[in-house]
């Protein structure tokens, strides 16, 4: 089995986390590296991450996440956070961070500018919520797969109540919305999912070849 596959084998969705282990600084280092590398439509990344070691906060998360031990008992809490609304800033940012990054001049950036503003501004902000949020879902990805390079185990959550969230981590007024959450740490060994095959559809079933 190659390694590709081998990580993504050995990764499952961790039940019980061992809270007496946790993810050293150059690890965690790593992992939000591979974060911010993740790709986003038109490279704008309009979300945030919140990566929550505080164990106070994280009993307070708890009642709004199901009462689920993985809150409290992994090594570290990653909220992903979709930016709900944005207007042109979003896209002036990011041009002049790439004016800067490559050395362009920002006027030579007008074209680019105008076409992605001219995609996403007239959308409504349901909609620009939604975008936001399936390229935080990139991100949260690329996060957990590279967790599983580095053998450490990961429980991405959506069993939780966004609104309280909002509310504990101050988000509504940073314009942000809990989108998705991920524990990361090391299995317990009480953990019995850890031992049953992944049950996924069938490649036949999957995938068509045209």
């Amino acid at each position: 089995m190659n390694s590709v596959i081998e990580h993504r084998t050995w990764r499952y969705a961790t039940k019980k986390f061992d809270a007496t282990k946790k993810v050293s600084e150059q690890d965690l280092e790593t992992l939000l590296e591979a974060t911010r590398l993740s790709a986003s439509s038109y490279g704008l990344q309009p979300y945030h991450v919140f990566v929550i070691s505080d164990q106070e906060v994280r009993e307070q998360l708890k009642p709004a996440s199901w009462g689920q031990s993985q809150i409290t008992d992994a090594s570290h809490l990653i909220v992903f956070a979709n930016t709900k609304d944005f207007g042109e800033e979003l896209v002036d940012d990011y041009l002049a961070n790439v004016s800067e990054t490559r050395n362009i001049p920002s006027e030579g950036l007008k074209g680019y500018s105008d076409f992605m503003k001219s995609k996403l501004m007239d959308l409504p902000e349901e909609l620009k919520n939604q975008w936001t949020a399936k390229q935080a879902y990139i991100a949260f990805g690329n996060l957990m797969q590279a967790a599983a390079e580095l053998k450490i185990d990961t429980c991405p959550m959506e069993g939780f109540e966004p609104e309280k969230y909002n509310e504990i981590l101050g988000l509504d007024e940073k314009n942000l919305n809990a989108a998705v959450v991920l524990a990361i740490g090391y299995r317990s060994e009480e953990d019995a999912t850890q031992h049953l095959p992944k049950v996924r559809k069938s490649k036949e079933e999957l995938f068509t070849l045209i």
